[in-house]
């Protein structure tokens, strides 16, 4: 590992009575850093799908191009897990910074006439996105894991995971927007996003902080008395790579579990947002101004939507994550239906995107919790990086980019539509397998709780 990418030392403990006022001042910054600059990650992530009506004008087809797109899901899907583990051991406050920075600059090549010359140099440039972009997540996770104790996380992770949504709800109307103030759709999709990125990359560096320890301040379980059934002395030492894969992520079977209907899931959401532009205008006729705003539309909805849902799964289901997950994903079917069958109206397009987009991202944000519960916080972006690999390169690059993209060329949209609701049907069944293991440990943890 680079050396400057090691974690920050631990500094001695300020004096006690700094430590309440550096503690609330620090957990608003480096709170307000991981949102902003995670929202950054989405400038310079999805620009290729608001790039395909264009590049289908220019002589591509549907299928090549899903091809393309699928590299970058692939990517992220391994680097979310392979970088989820170099996050474990280095950084957050130099680690997200540097991935958004090398996104951005990936993203201006992209724009390029070599960077869309051929599929196989998109292929590329979008492997390297991906790639990229899955540094954003992990020291995310790493921050909320050392400043938020386990049981205020579920709340901050539903505030914290709508900033993807921020970020590529901003993207269709930049987009949009650019290629009438630059006059070209390469400098609108692709430039003037990844400049915005770059400024966002330095805001992060500025107010993002490592560990409380760093800050000369204790760790969060002992500051909020808040220790988890899981926590004791070694875990706020650093773990060796084979202790972070082999003990504490592998060998979870309920981990495995979430990581197989994580895929389905994803696969609904990227197989509606990735299409939507295509879907809209190849079918519906739609320019893309409109195809902009309906983009943003999707991704918008999801900041309410996933919010409510991290309250009714704390609130009203006690922690049961799954039961939550499998009421918002039954509702998502109903929602894919009407946006299928629906013909000629602008509206109900509208409306249905926006509920898909309101209910798809709450259990994906669930799954990310879970996954940071079920493993020492020393291994928390490992952990999720494993749901994050098999929802980017089975959900997403495989069955949403490859998959639809040759279903749809080959046989039309209504067969892309049919494998959108059997991957609802399949995330259910997944998650339900997960409903005895969770309620079982929330009942171990009610009881130890109970007994301090």
């Amino acid at each position: 590992m680079w050396k400057f990418l090691r974690p920050e030392p631990h500094k001695p403990l300020l004096p006690k009575e700094e430590i309440d006022a550096q503690y609330t001042r620090l957990r608003w910054q480096v709170f307000i850093g991981i949102f902003v600059g995670y929202a950054g990650y989405y400038l310079v992530r999805k620009n290729f799908t608001l790039a395909m009506p264009y590049l289908i004008d220019e002589g591509f087809d549907k299928g090549a191009l899903g091809v393309a797109l699928s590299a970058n899901a692939i990517a992220y899907g391994l680097s979310k897990f392979l970088m989820g583990g170099v996050s474990d051991r280095s950084s957050a406050r130099k680690f997200l910074p540097l991935g958004l920075i090398l996104s951005a600059l990936a993203t201006v090549f992209m724009g390029t006439r070599a960077g869309v010359s051929t599929i196989a140099m998109m292929f590329i440039m979008q492997f390297m996105i991906g790639w990229f972009q899955g540094m954003g997540w992990p020291p995310s996770g790493r921050v909320m894991t050392h400043w938020f104790s386990l049981r205020e996380r579920g709340t901050k992770m539903s505030i914290w995971n709508v900033a993807h949504n921020v970020g590529g709800g901003l993207l269709g109307p930049m987009a949009a927007y650019g290629v009438i103030w630059f006059g070209g759709w390469q400098a609108g999709i692709f430039w003037f996003p990844a400049a915005v990125a770059v400024i966002i990359a330095v805001l992060a560096w500025l107010t993002v902080r490592d560990t409380p320890q760093s800050c000369g301040l204790p760790p969060i379980e002992q500051y909020h008395n808040d220790y988890p059934k899981n926590y004791n002395k070694d875990s706020e030492k650093e773990l060796s790579a084979r202790e972070i894969f082999f003990k504490y992520v592998l060998n979870n079977k309920t981990l495995w579990y979430i990581a197989i209907a994580n895929a389905f899931i994803y696969l609904v959401r990227y197989g509606v947002l990735d299409w939507a532009p295509t879907y809209l205008s190849d079918v519906k006729g739609y320019d893309i101004k409109s195809v902009g705003w309906a983009y943003s539309a999707y991704e918008f909805a999801a900041i309410p939507g996933t919010i409510i849902c991290g309250w009714i799964s704390d609130k009203v289901f006690k922690g049961r994550r799954a039961i939550t997950t499998m009421i918002y994903m039954a509702l998502v079917a109903v929602f894919v239906v009407i946006y299928w069958q629906n013909r000629g109206s602008i509206m109900l397009d509208s409306i249905s995107l926006i509920a898909i987009g309101f209910l798809i991202y709450g259990p994906v944000m669930l799954i990310g919790v879970q996954a940071l519960d079920l493993a020492p916080k020393k291994a928390a972006g490992t952990a999720a990086g494993l749901t994050g690999f098999f929802g980017y390169f089975f959900g997403t690059a495989i069955l949403a980019n490859i998959v639809m993209g040759y279903v749809v060329e080959t046989l039309g949209w209504d067969y892309g539509f049919i494998i959108l609701l059997a991957a609802c049907a399949l995330s259910l069944l997944f998650v339900g397998f997960t409903y005895k293991d969770e309620k079982y440990l929330l009942k171990r943890t009610k009881i130890e709780t109970d007994q301090n």
